[in-house]
This record gives structure tokens, C-alpha cells and sequence, in this order.
């Protein structure tokens, strides 16, 4: 018989078999690299997150003859809703064992919380915000996640999603560039070059981690306008865009986080981020004074650097904004010793930036779908 429970999250008991359920799950599984304990258990705390001071989150948990087999989120984010004018839901940190029954059982359970709150739609897997990663994968299953950026599940996950009936909502790619091969055209570089002639968009380099900290504030406001015509968006409140902003500054190295400015404004940016999926594999989700210094050692070693990130306000997209991004994508490449570059999960929506990566020869190796379902 299969037993779904609510979550205590005032229960640290409870807490921490949830967490380490995902643990044991993927324990003999090369590939996967564990998220930090203290960030998962960080969701869970409705006293820490601030996408709790705004929405309502459960957590589901399944057991079969007493023993741990699954868990789930349930996620009512209403500044999505009032945004989009939608009445949906979405489910995160959903982890099954190979068992059709067991996953039928936890969306059920979501669904019964759903039609209390006159939900009507289910998506995902959608966490809280950008940094959580989205979706299933569905391709790539041979290659390692980079980090803790993008999600990574067994082969028999899509399955048990679509058994259900769910079906696509939207697709993320992440796709490789080798730095040899990574060269902008000619005209990208024209383009550039007469924009910083002008003097309309500069490009801000931070001599030092101190001083990417102190623009960090600006960084995060303008990070929330940059998006307002994606898929995901919503608007994300102060403290929203502080926890965002503090947790991307702890991995950032600031030679790879570039802006751009326009007079004293910051109209676009570039995220891109040393590969420490090694140190993290090695550390199994703790931190401590030696896995500090492991994750800053592989900082240096890696030959991998993740781009999450990048855009252009809207009102000054088409102005050459973009082709200065691009070269300094090229720049951070080549630039910094990395053999290898990875567009982390871009999103079938953004058309033009996949037309850009397939022009300058990106691999597309991984695949994450976000599913629907109606209620």
C-alpha cells in the first residue's frame, strides 16, 4: 500500500529524510551532482525563503511499506498568476523511484491540493525562481549537469510524467561550444566596435570580487526587468532579488560577470560561471572549511564555464547591445584558459539567441521539458 503524507517542515526529522532521500536515490549514479543540503533545506523553510512570504508551497512525501519512495512540491505562485492572469500550479523537487503507482499516488495528491485552491493547471518541474532549473531530461542522459544549474533525473522520469498524461509546455537546450571553434563573425565584431566608438553601451569589467559585490543591488533590479517577456517571468520582490543576486555573488568569479552600461545605467548583462561540478561531486552536498577550498581549487582547473545569463533590457534591444555581449562571450572563452562553453537551458521561446548558437556551431546535447497537465 502506497502512504502520501503532507510534510512537517517544522520537523527536522522530516526535513532531513526528504532531503536525503534524492541522496540515496542517485547514490550509485556517476553522473549526478548533489545540490548543496543547506540550499534545499533553505526551500523548505518557510521562515528563510522569501518566495514564501508571497506564496503557498507543500511538500508530499511517499512511502510504501514504510519505506521512503518518493516526495513532491506543490507550488501556488501567485505573482505568476496575477501576471499572467492564470489559475495554475507547479510541482518541484519531484523524486520517484521506478514506479508507475508511486508517482500516480504523489500527483494525486497535488492535484486534490490543487482543486482546494481552484487551480487548474500543473506545470513543471518549476521551482522558485531562474537559479532553480527547469524541467525533466529527456536527452543527454551520458553527460553530467552543469552544477546545480539544471536538474538531472534517471531515463524512466519522462515516462512516468507522461503515463499521466502530461505533455510538453516548453523545452530547454543547453548546447557546447569548443573554444577553438568559438569565433564571432566578422560583423559581430564591427558591430561592437563602432557601438563602443559611440560611446552608447560600455562594457563594465570588475577589477575585484568587492567591487562586483557593490554593484550586485543594481544588477539584481535590473536582472528582474530584463525578462518581463519570458516564459517564466514574474515579478520577483526585494528580497527575492537579494537571495537571487547574494547566492549568484558566493560562486561568481568577477572577471566572468560583465555589464552593460548606458551613461550610469545598467541596461544588460553576461552570467557565466567556472564549472565546480567535480568539487561538488566530491563534497555530496556539504560545506565545509575544506570543501570551500576544493570548490575554489576547481574554480581554477576546470576547462568548463557555464553562460547562464545573459540579456538586454527590452527598450534597448536592436541597438548593438547584443553584439557587444556576444563578444565578450567570445572573450570569456578564449580569454580565461576554458576549453569548453555551455549555453545552459535556453529556452525554445528565446528563437533568436538559438538561431545565434546553431550560426556559431553549439551543440545541442541536453534537453529539459517542462510538462502540463490539466486539473
Amino acid at each position: 500500500m502506497i502512504e502520501i503524507t503532507k510534510l512537517d517542515t517544522g520537523s527536522k526529522a522530516q526535513v532531513n529524510a526528504f532531503v536525503s532521500f534524492q541522496f540515496r536515490l542517485y547514490k550509485d549514479c556517476p553522473l549526478w551532482v548533489p545540490p548543496f543540503i543547506g540550499d534545499v533545506k533553505t526551500m523548505l523553510n518557510r521562515k528563510k525563503h522569501p518566495f514564501h512570504e508571497h506564496s503557498d508551497v507543500d511538500f508530499f512525501v511517499a512511502r510504501k511499506g514504510g519505506e521512503f519512495v518518493g516526495r513532491i512540491s506543490a507550488i501556488e505562485n501567485k505573482p505568476f498568476n496575477d501576471y499572467h492572469d492564470k489559475k495554475q500550479a507547479a510541482f518541484y523537487l519531484f523524486e520517484c523511484v521506478d514506479d508507475q503507482d508511486v508517482a500516480n499516488a504523489l500527483f494525486e495528491r497535488v492535484f486534490e491540493w490543487m482543486r482546494k485552491r481552484d487551480l487548474n493547471r500543473l506545470v513543471g518541474p518549476k521551482g522558485y525562481g531562474p537559479l532553480d532549473g527547469y524541467g525533466i531530461l529527456i536527452q543527454g542522459y551520458e553527460h553530467r549537469p552543469m552544477m546545480t544549474m539544471m536538474n538531472y533525473n534517471y531515463e524512466y522520469y519522462p515516462k512516468l510524467l507522461e503515463n499521466l498524461g502530461f505533455e510538453k509546455e516548453v523545452d530547454f537546450v543547453s548546447a557546447y561550444l569548443s573554444s577553438d571553434d568559438f569565433k564571432m563573425p566578422k560583423k559581430i565584431h564591427e558591430i561592437a566596435r563602432k557601438v563602443e566608438e559611440r560611446g552608447t553601451f560600455r562594457v563594465k569589467n570588475f577589477r575585484s570580487k568587492r567591487e562586483l559585490i557593490a554593484w550586485s543591488g543594481k544588477i539584481g533590479e535590473m536582472y528582474n526587468e530584463t525578462f518581463v517577456n519570458n516564459w517564466e517571468y514574474y515579478p520577483l520582490t526585494k528580497r527575492e532579488i537579494k537571495f537571487l543576486v547574494d547566492n549568484i555573488m558566493i560562486v561568481a568569479d568577477h572577471r566572468l560577470i560583465k555589464v552593460i552600461t548606458r551613461k550610469d545605467e545598467i541596461v544588460g548583462f553576461l552570467f557565466a560561471f567556472p564549472d565546480v561540478s567535480d568539487a561538488l561531486q566530491r563534497q555530496k552536498g556539504r560545506i565545509t572549511p575544506w570543501g570551500i577550498v576544493d570548490i575554489f581549487l576547481d574554480m581554477k582547473r576546470t576547462k568548463w564555464v557555464s553562460m547562464n545569463g545573459a540579456g538586454i533590457l527590452p527598450r534597448y534591444q536592436g541597438r548593438g547591445g547584443n553584439a557587444l555581449l556576444y563578444v565578450e562571450i567570445e572573450k570569456t572563452a578564449r580569454g580565461f584558459g576554458f576549453e569548453y562553453v555551455d549555453m545552459t537551458q535556453v529556452a525554445e521561446t528565446a528563437v533568436q539567441m538559438r538561431k545565434d548558437l546553431k550560426n556559431l556551431g553549439g551543440k545541442f546535447y541536453k534537453n529539459h521539458r517542462v510538462y502540463q497537465r490539466g486539473v
